[in-house]
Parts: C-alpha cells; sequence; structure tokens
C-alpha cells in the first residue's frame, strides 16, 4: 500500500507572548515553511497545521495559495475568536480556498486524561461549531498533543469521524482511518525538513516505531 507523509505545523513566524516555551520549539520561521512547500510534491506530502493560530491566514494561507497547494487545519473551536487565533470568518475562508477544515476538540487538553462526559463534549461540540462555520459535515479529527488510547479511539468512531490524526510520526498507509503525522519544530535544521519533504512517502516506519503505534492502540 503506498505510503504518505504528512507535515504538520502549529505556527508560523514570531509566536506571540501568551505562546508557551514548549510551543515555541514548533513555531517556525515563515521562509522555513516556504522552503518546505517549495521542496513538497503534492501527491507525495501532506500538509495540516493544528492549534488554529492566526498565522494560518497570514502567512499559510497565501503561501499555499500561490502554489496551488491545499492544507488542512485543526483549529481548536474553543478559541475561536481569541487573541491570536484564528475568527469564525478566518475558517471560513480557509473552507472557500478549498483548505480541509477538522476538529482537534475545544480547548486542547489531551483526551486520554478526560471523563467520557468531556471527551464527548470535545469530539461533538467542536464538530458542530466548526460544522456550522463551513456549512459542511466535519469529519477529520486531530488529536491534541497527539495523544490517544484504546477509548479514544472508539469514542471518536463511535461519534462518526471517518479519519483520525495522530504525531506519532514518519510515514503510514495512505488514507488510513488512522494517520500518523511529524510535527515541524526547530529541534531539527530546516535542510532536515527539506530533505524529508523531497523525499515525500519514499521513507516506511521502523519496527520500534511501529511497536510504539501498536502499543498506543492496544493500551
Amino acid at each position: 500500500m503506498p505510503q504518505e507523509l504528512i507535515l504538520t505545523f502549529h505556527g508560523l513566524g514570531e509566536p506571540p507572548d501568551s505562546v508557551t516555551d514548549s510551543e515555541r520549539e514548533v513555531w517556525v520561521p515563515v521562509a522555513w515553511f516556504e522552503a518546505i512547500l517549495n521542496a513538497s510534491s503534492p501527491h507525495r506530502v501532506g500538509l495540516a497545521f493544528d492549534d488554529g493560530n492566526a498565522s494560518d491566514v497570514e502567512h499559510a494561507l497565501p503561501a499555499l495559495v500561490d502554489r496551488g497547494l491545499t492544507a488542512r487545519f485543526f483549529p481548536l473551536a474553543g478559541r475561536i475568536g481569541a487573541a491570536g487565533y484564528l475568527t469564525a470568518q478566518d475558517i471560513a475562508d480557509l473552507s472557500a480556498a478549498g483548505m480541509g477544515i477538522g476538529s482537534q476538540g475545544l480547548h486542547h487538553r489531551d483526551w486520554r486524561t478526560l471523563r467520557d462526559s468531556e471527551l464527548h463534549e470535545e469530539l461533538t461540540i467542536s464538530r458542530r461549531t466548526l460544522a456550522a462555520i463551513v456549512g459542511s459535515d466535519i469529519t477529520e479529527a486531530a488529536c491534541p498533543f497527539g495523544s490517544y488510547d484504546r477509548r479514544v479511539l472508539r469514542a471518536l468512531h463511535a461519534v462518526g469521524y471517518r479519519r483520525v490524526f495522530n504525531s506519532d510520526g514518519s510515514t503510514g498507509s495512505a488514507g488510513s482511518w488512522l494517520s500518523p503525522r511529524t510535527s515541524v519544530g526547530r529541534g531539527f535544521p530546516l535542510e532536515h525538513w527539506v530533505e524529508l519533504a523531497r523525499a515525500g512517502g519514499e521513507g516506511r516506519p521502523g519496527p520500534v516505531l511501529l511497536g510504539k503505534r501498536l502499543v498506543k492502540r492496544l493500551r
């Protein structure tokens, strides 16, 4: 089965003061993003954006449109309209430009730590909120912090999400219901990310990583 590489971005440019030190590690310069785009083939590399930062429309959207590329955006429904985050109109504009819109829940909480009722709210209220903005059903979700287990996956399946993304890294089978993504950050130099984008889905996860993925599904 063909392999798919999905690169995930969290913020572009200079992060606002409200961003924590740990989150700053996954904010990258706009020039990095553009270099990665220039090295990426739309048929070999998927692009995603988490958290719903305002930089999604300020920097990412123009660069994608200029290159005829699309990406998936997973805003936090509970932060819509907050300072530094996407507004409802921003999300509508992303959708109108051909970008995919998915849910990352409401409040950026680790879904594994929530009670069943809290988890249900995260998965359903966020979905309804985003669907009302874009005028169509929301069928994809991204796990905050890439965290999941059997209970979370069952809940996602039960409420009807047709594709779920984590942050397990490396490639995965194209179009699979549970799909790994690789988070782009400052922990590696730009050259690393450019080479990864060029390779696209050619790489395959090793046995250790495959074992870790299996443990997460079963725990």
